[in-house]
This record gives C-alpha cells, sequence and structure tokens, in this order.
C-alpha cells in the first residue's frame, strides 16, 4: 500500500531535479527530516514574537520569517521522502524520522501561533489546535496499523494547514504594511479554522477506516 501522501509537487521537473542533485550529495534523508524541526522552531519563535515589536517593519519581517518557517518545513518534508525512496537511500529507521518531526513542528508552529496572539484563549486555542493536528496523524497511523490505505484526506491535512496558515501570514503583512489593524484577528480566525477542519479530517479519517474494515 502506498503510504506517501500524494502531492503533485513531486512530479514538478524541477523539484524532481533538486532532488537527484541532492540524492548524489553526502545528505541523507533522515538529516533533511530533522531540518525540518529547525524551520518549524524558527516559524514558531517569530510567530510567538512577532506582535511584540513596535516598529511595522519588525513585525512584517518576523511574519516573513514565519512563513520561511513554515515553507522550509514542507519542503523538507518533500525532500526527505524523495531522497530516500527515488534517491533509493531508505534506512530500517526511516518511517520514526518521516513522522515524529512532523508531529513536533506541527505543534512548535501551531502552539507559537497562539502564543503570539492577545486575544482571549489564543494560546488554549494553539494547543487545541496542536493537539487536533496530532490526532488526525494518529488516526491516520492507526488505520493503517489496522490494515487500512493511509487515508490521507482533509480538508485540514498537514499541506492543508500549512496551506491557510501561509496565507493567512501574508493577508497580516498586507495589513500591517496598511495600517490596517486586522492582522491579529486573522490569524486567529485561522487558528480556529484549522481547529474546526482538522476535527472534520478526524472524522473523515475515522470513516474511511471503518468502511474500510467492514467492506472488505
Amino acid at each position: 500500500m502506498e503510504k506517501r501522501r500524494p502531492l503533485k509537487s513531486r512530479s514538478n521537473r524541477f523539484i524532481k531535479k533538486f532532488a537527484k542533485f541532492l540524492s548524489t550529495k553526502n545528505i541523507r534523508p533522515n538529516q533533511v527530516s530533522l531540518l525540518s524541526i529547525v524551520f518549524a522552531l524558527v516559524g514558531a519563535i517569530a510567530l510567538a514574537i512577532w506582535n511584540m515589536p513596535p516598529a511595522k517593519s519588525l513585525k512584517i519581517t518576523l511574519l516573513v520569517l514565519a512563513i520561511i518557517g513554515v515553507q522550509g518545513r514542507l519542503l523538507c518534508n518533500l525532500f526527505d521522502g524523495m531522497i530516500a525512496i527515488e534517491g533509493g537511500k531508505t534506512t530500517p529507521d526511516g518511517e520514526l524520522y518521516n513522522d515524529v518531526p512532523d508531529r513536533i513542528s506541527d505543534t512548535l508552529l501551531l502552539t507559537g501561533l497562539g502564543l503570539g496572539l492577545s486575544l482571549p484563549f489564543a494560546l488554549v486555542l494553539g494547543l487545541i489546535a496542536s493537539m487536533v493536528a496530532l490526532l488526525t496523524a494518529y488516526i491516520r497511523m492507526l488505520g493503517a496499523a489496522m490494515g487500512t490505505p493511509a487515508f490521507f484526506v482533509g480538508p485540514m491535512a498537514k499541506q492543508h494547514r500549512m496551506a491557510a496558515l501561509t496565507v493567512t501570514l501574508v493577508m497580516a503583512i498586507l495589513c500591517i504594511a496598511l495600517d490596517y489593524p486586522a492582522a491579529s484577528i486573522l490569524l486567529y480566525a485561522t487558528l480556529i479554522l484549522i481547529i474546526l477542519g482538522s476535527l472534520w479530517t478526524c472524522w473523515r479519517r475515522l470513516k474511511k477506516i471503518q468502511d474500510y474494515i467492514i467492506h472488505v
């Protein structure tokens, strides 16, 4: 059964060439997986403190840094699997490095997002979002352990959560640049959207697992 998340970006010619280039170097996929945590940590710190500096330029810089952290984490998640499989560098412990850093990265970014918002229950919502994100992955892996395919359906799978966060960060930067006081509200609303969407994702994955088990 296919255990990898289906991504159109893997078929991109530039992505394939760059992954092939990386696979020819002394770079192990597990190292790339661990690097994703570094990007997530940078993004989480930026999200946690972006609202502290009074200067508009510093706020924008931190939000740009958060976007780099989010996207850098995703690129690491993309290239670690391509180096391992397409590059022929799979390892017996590869699954550990493939999944555990993902869970750490989600927790860092979503908690950092909540920590940086001076709105009611923002940190609580950040922690809830990180827990529900963990739950989506747990349900997928539980199903796989029970013999079902790995269901990566959304609407708030990992790439959807990170896409929603990235789009909102861009919108927040525009709000700050235009002196429109809506950046915090946008990020707060995205946190709620991620929670609700992740709960729906959990339900969909559970239903698919149940249907597969019953009808196979």
